[in-house]
């Protein structure tokens, strides 16, 4: 801490200067109007493991924004009405509001069942499926790029069509030695843009290419572009479960969140109502 008060002396002799009144037992590092910050309100505001230099920027910031919140809060206090500056109620409600979610987070995270099974997934999948039309087309797809001096492209071709264990560890060590870009999506569902964005441009939409086949070749001045399509959702249809599954997990924690929460409202009321620890005049 000695580098910080090092530091604190020369903010002090830097923005300390003036003749008004001060606190005469602690040295002020700023002012704003009859308003005084000092080095005693800085102790917390540098991490011990901090260099000199370090700690002075921090401070100098630090010093900056407290004068710029003064010198606004002063003119807030200039040019609002009495009404407008009687802000106790809105700080209260604020306070109740603060508190009540505080307690309310506490009891969640310790009581609410956060376990959903597949069966639930399923069952609101199943009854809320209009909820999950597509905005965009989606695939399970492979995608490869590989320049157009790469070797034994006839392999690469039978390799990355064939689902034999044999035939993808040869295009797997094939890619390693060779693609500039191979990518199997980890087997999730992407949308197909993503993709595309990767291709020469498409010579027909891509709801007809997704229709009708199931591989797409493409070449450019430099590459050659293979892509295998294993499954595919068009726009417009349901999306599939494993896509949207985060998504309605989370639409269920937050019912049950709110469920919980109302019964939690009604059980304080009706135990106090039977105790008799409220009245209502």
């Amino acid at each position: 801490m000695k580098s910080l008060f090092l530091s604190l002396i020369v903010v002090v002799v830097l923005l300390s200067c003036t003749t008004s009144k001060v606190d005469k037992e602690e040295l002020p590092v700023a002012r704003v109007y009859d308003k005084y910050l000092y080095a005693n309100d800085l102790k917390n505001v540098v991490p011990n493991n901090l260099s000199q230099i370090d700690s002075l920027a921090l401070i100098k910031d630090y010093i900056d924004k407290w004068v710029r919140k003064q010198l606004l809060l002063y003119q807030a206090e200039l040019n609002l009405t009495e009404e407008e500056k009687n802000v106790e109620k809105q700080i209260q409600d604020y306070r109740t509001s603060l508190l009540i979610f505080i307690y309310e987070q506490n009891l969640i995270g310790q009581k609410l069942d956060t376990n959903l099974s597949e069966e639930e997934a399923l069952e609101y999948y199943q009854e809320n499926s209009s909820n999950f039309i597509l905005n965009n087309n989606l695939v399970k797809a492979l995608y490869i790029k590989v320049p157009k001096s790469a070797p034994d492209i006839w392999k690469l071709r039978r390799w990355y069509q064939s689902d034999k264990e044999e035939d993808i560890k040869e295009l797997e060590a094939y890619c390693f030695n060779n693609a500039e870009k191979y990518d199997y999506f980890n087997d999730d569902w992407v949308e197909f843009r993503v993709i595309e964005e990767q291709l020469p441009r498409l010579y027909t939409s891509a709801k007809n290419i997704l229709s009708t086949r199931n591989t797409i070749e493409l070449q450019d001045d430099n590459y050659r572009y293979f892509v295998r399509i294993f499954d595919y959702r068009l726009e417009g249809t349901v999306a599939p479960l494993e896509y949207v599954r985060h998504n309605i997990y989370s639409i269920i924690l937050n019912k049950r969140k709110i469920q919980y929460i109302n019964r939690l409202e009604a059980d304080i009321y009706n135990d106090a109502l039977n105790h008799g620890n409220f009245n209502i005049y």
